[in-house]
């Protein structure tokens, strides 16, 4: 049974999780408004695999949320994530920031928009349907009132993520459900990351870096 270590650097949660045939096996993280990711990934590292009683060489593959995101706290991740890539010579599976987010909603029948706070009025947001494909590209956009009427219009639309305060504030759409106070974690990459495992979905080490949406700029 494969053991994938999963990590989360994305926001101010630094957050650990170790994935199993069966599941989650165990997560730590901190969800702190401070971005702690240097002082605590490698210890949340060694201690989540202490009190599991793995060693690091029980590893199969190391998971990474690739973005967007912090760029500080990206670069921590992918550069611990890609360590022991290197080291233990195993296989780094990249997982969707917004997506891994999305799969914390557990509304039926809606469309979920993730929307990560980038600055001012600003966010990271990609559009699911109900079963978590994504149906719209991930953008960098500026906020307004009438920004998804397209998928308001539709039924019931979800907000999930660290820039839900930012549209609440501007959205009177009746379809809109806001779930404030959530943040990426890695319990929710563990899913995905064993299935791109099981078929080898997988990327090159030396070449991969994290998604940061560089060319976004405010108009």
């Amino acid at each position: 049974m494969p053991n994938i270590l999963c990590l989360e650097t994305s926001s101010t949660n630094c957050s650990v999780a170790i994935a199993t045939g069966e599941g989650v096996l165990d997560i730590k993280e901190d969800k702190s408004n401070n971005y702690s990711h240097a002082e605590k990934l490698h210890v949340f590292i060694d201690e989540i695999l202490k009190e599991n009683q793995l060693k690091v060489s029980d590893l199969d593959a190391i998971a990474i949320s690739k973005g967007p995101g912090s760029y500080t706290g990206l670069r921590i991740g992918v550069s611990a994530a890609k360590g022991l890539c290197f080291s233990l010579e195993i296989p780094l599976i990249s997982i969707s920031t917004l997506k891994s987010l999305a799969l914390q909603v557990e509304e039926k029948n809606a469309i979920v928009i993730p929307l990560l706070d980038a600055r001012r009025m600003e966010v990271y947001s990609a559009v699911f349907n109900a079963e978590f494909e994504q149906i719209r590209e991930t953008r960098a956009e500026i906020l307004d009132a009438d920004i998804y009427s397209e998928y308001l219009d539709q039924g019931k639309v979800v907000f999930i993520g660290s820039g839900v305060e930012k549209f609440k504030a501007i959205c009177e759409h009746p379809n809109a459900v806001f779930l404030e106070g959530k943040l990426p974690s890695a319990k929710e990459m563990c899913l995905p990351a064993m299935e791109k495992y099981k078929i080898s979905d997988t990327e090159d080490v030396a070449y991969f870096e994290p998604y940061y949406l560089k060319d976004f700029k405010a108009g």
